[in-house]
Formats: C-alpha cells, sequence, structure tokens
C-alpha cells in the first residue's frame, strides 16, 4: 500500500528493461465491443484498473459475462442487446467509460442513468448528448453546464446522418462510432468544421471495431460512415503495451542520460502517444524502433522543443517534465483539451512545475516550460494519475521531491510505483 505522501529517491543514469500494461484505450474499447458482441471474445493482456473495473462493472450490468484470470479477460456479449438497467451506472473519474457507456445506453431498454465522482459532473459530455439526439435517442443531461449525470432512454431505432463538434474530444466521435454497427440505419458521422482533436484515438476506435467485424470507414477527411447490420463477432484480441505509460520510463531516460527498453511495444504501434518519440528524438534523444520493443537512450543534454502536441494529449505532462531539464524554453501548443481532463492539467502543471523552480506560463490552450535553479517540493497531484507519474520523474535528479496521494495511479495502473523503483 502507498503511503499518503511519497518521497522519490534520486539515483544516476537509468538502465532498464522493462515491460508496461496493456493500453488502457484498447483495453476499454475492446471490453465494450466484446460485451457487445455476439458470441465469446477471449481478450489478453487487458491492463487492470480502476478504469477498466469501472467498463467490467458496466458490462455486468448490462448483461455481459465477464471472467478475469491475470491479464486475461473472458467476456461472452449480448449480441447488441443490452439489458435494461433502469438505475445509475457508476464511472466514477474514467472519462472514457462515461461517453462511451452513455452511447452503449441508447441500446439498453429502459433509462440508464451516467454517473460518476464530482470531477466527472464537471467534464463536458453535451457536444455527444446532442449527436445522439439528432440520431434519434432520448437523452437528458441532468447536470449543470452540459455534464453528468445524463439519463439515457435506450431500445428506440437509432441512425443517420449527424454533425458532432469534436474541438475538446474525441471520444464523442468513438462513442458514436462503437454502437454505428447496432443503428437501424446506416450512420453517417459529419466532423463540424472538418476539426477532431486527438485524431489517432478515434484511428484506434476504427482498429479495434474492424477487429471484431465492423466496416466503418472514413469518407474523406471529415466524415465517417459505418453500415448497420454487421454488430460484432466475438473472437479473440491482444492487447498491446501502453505507450501512455510507457512515456514515463522513456522520459526517465532522457532526464538521466540513461537506456530504457520497453518491450510489447514494437515500431508497428498505432497509439497517439507513440509520437512522443519523435519528440525526444527532436531534444536530442537516441531511438531504436525494433519489431517488438521500443529503446530510448538519453543524450548528454536535451535540447528545448517548440511541438504541437494534440495528437497526444496524454503525453503532455512527461514532455513537461522532460521540458525541466532541456537547454532554454520549451513550448507545447494546441492542446486546450488538457483542461477538461482528470484535472485542469494546464493550470496543474504550470503551479507544480513553479514549485520546482522552473518558470511556467499557461495561457488557454498551450504551456511553456523554462528550467530554473531546480529545487525539492511537495508536489500536489490533483487525484489524476499523470501528475503522480510525470512529477516522480522529477525526483530521479532533483532531491527531496515528494509525491502527494500517489495512490491515485491506480486509475491506470497501480503497480506503477513498483515498476518505478526498479529503474
Amino acid at each position: 500500500m502507498l503511503p499518503e505522501h511519497l518521497p522519490i529517491r534520486p539515483r544516476g543514469a537509468v538502465n532498464a528493461r522493462l515491460r508496461v500494461p496493456g493500453s488502457k484505450s484498447y483495453s476499454n474499447r475492446a471490453l465494450l465491443i466484446a460485451g457487445l458482441a455476439s458470441g465469446t471474445s477471449e481478450l489478453s493482456g487487458v491492463l487492470d484498473c480502476d478504469d477498466t473495473r469501472v467498463m467490467e462493472r458496466a458490462l455486468r450490468a448490462f448483461g455481459a459475462e465477464v471472467s478475469i484470470e491475470a491479464e486475461r479477460w473472458t467476456v461472452r456479449g449480448v449480441g447488441g442487446q443490452p439489458r435494461a438497467v433502469d438505475g445509475v451506472i457508476d464511472v466514477h473519474a474514467s472519462g472514457t467509460a462515461a461517453r462511451f457507456l452513455t452511447a452503449a445506453a441508447a441500446l439498453a431498454p429502459g433509462a440508464t442513468i451516467i454517473d460518476g465522482t464530482e470531477r466527472m459532473r464537471q467534464r463536458p459530455i453535451a457536444e455527444l448528448t446532442r449527436a445522439l439526439e439528432a440520431l434519434g435517442v432520448r437523452v437528458d443531461v441532468q447536470g449543470g453546464n452540459g455534464c453528468p449525470p445524463v439519463r439515457v432512454e435506450g431500445g428506440r431505432p437509432f441512425g443517420g446522418e449527424v454533425q458532432v463538434d469534436a474541438s475538446r474530444s474525441s471520444q464523442y466521435v468513438s462513442a458514436l462510432l462503437l454502437i454505428a454497427p447496432y443503428a437501424a440505419r446506416k450512420m453517417d458521422i459529419v466532423l463540424q468544421g472538418g476539426v477532431l482533436v486527438s485524431r489517432p484515438y478515434v484511428e484506434l476506435t476504427l482498429e479495434a471495431m474492424r477487429h471484431f467485424g465492423a466496416r466503418p470507414a472514413w469518407q474523406g477527411v471529415d466524415r465517417l460512415s459505418a453500415e448497420p447490420g454487421t454488430g460484432y463477432i466475438g473472437c479473440p484480441y491482444a492487447v498491446e503495451a501502453d505507450a501512455s505509460t510507457a512515456a514515463y520510463f522513456f522520459v526517465a531516460a532522457a532526464i538521466t542520460g540513461g537506456r530504457v527498453t520497453v518491450e510489447g511495444l514494437g515500431a508497428g504501434s498505432t497509439q497517439a502517444d507513440v509520437g512522443l518519440l519523435a519528440v525526444l528524438e527532436q531534444m536530442g534523444c537516441t531511438v531504436r524502433r525494433l519489431e517488438h520493443a521500443t529503446e530510448v537512450q538519453g543524450p548528454a543534454r536535451l535540447r528545448a522543443v517548440d511541438v504541437d502536441m494534440n495528437a497526444m494529449p496524454d503525453a503532455v505532462l512527461a514532455l513537461a517534465v522532460c521540458a525541466l531539464f532541456a537547454d532554454g524554453e520549451s513550448r507545447i501548443r494546441n492542446v486546450a483539451n488538457l483542461r477538461i481532463k482528470e484535472t485542469d492539467r494546464l493550470a496543474a502543471l504550470e503551479a507544480e512545475l513553479r514549485k520546482l523552480g522552473a518558470e511556467a506560463h499557461a495561457d488557454q490552450d498551450s504551456l511553456r516550460v523554462r528550467p530554473g535553479t531546480l529545487r525539492g517540493a511537495r508536489i500536489a497531484t490533483y487525484d489524476d494519475h499523470r501528475m503522480a507519474m510525470a512529477f516522480a520523474l522529477v525526483g530521479l535528479r532533483v532531491p527531496d521531491v515528494v509525491i502527494e496521494h500517489p495512490a491515485c495511479v491506480s486509475k491506470s495502473w497501480p503497480g506503477y510505483f513498483d515498476a518505478f523503483e526498479k529503474l
């Protein structure tokens, strides 16, 4: 059990070879698809964390059967016909689950309420609910400012063309795509203004859907379609190692001038946060992309960068910490959606980087970081797993760094600090 306040021990250049758990993004997509599918799916490498357990409980509420043995999850799906919930599905702090399950509730007869933590009640979902209503689903947003709780009256036919505002989250598009194979008529999803943040995450959704037999496709650059009637067919599925988690270990190599190899994350990965590797190369790191592993060697000195991180927002926190040790000012741009994550991550980064002695300034959609004379500090984590994971890295180089409430990492990897200590 982790203490309330976790001191981090400085050390020299790291030299480690490790395997991180399965991708949270792939795990929750595969779980929902398997839960909706006809037949049984064997999912290997599934990440066991708070967010996937939220999805597991929801699938059981919808009538799916789920058995778990280590990283192998067996799911017997409901064939596109979830049973009535007639109650509340508590998604806790999982934004992915909130968006995906709001859409999935359109298939369940009766009323389903999606609710969560106080922070979840501050995270927007109105763009998704408006799209669902336009498709013929009855939805009532019961929270303030277009946020949960959300009440969905499902079981009615839906489909057709819909415009989606995906300027704040790609999950609205993914949520609609995931239920499209069970629509009454073809669904055409048009991106409002042609804008889609974090586009690689929609590509992950399409990839997972195709694996289970659905046929979604791009129609040009701003329109997606999915044929109805195909549904999903249960099948084996292997979840790839999580690039978002690997990012912290790659940055550990970068800032210590060490070497880290992550197994199970190879050159063919399409996960969004693999894009961080190219940024680390710009900063002076050497990256080796192998078939089934990736290695990062840190340089003697890191260079500052000016980079658009819209496609990989989850990697921003690791990069911001890396910028603490670079020569000159780094700028991280086009990441306004960080303000609607588990916390306002831009504000949190600015505050905690300043505690450590850096010059940091966040505006509406970007962050500037200039290293200063670094010092130890007690780091607030805001109940945000990525804040804890990222700022622990500082302690590899700077004495007297203490992470407050480190157990928040259970949202995505309860064993993070065990692995961290083995570096």
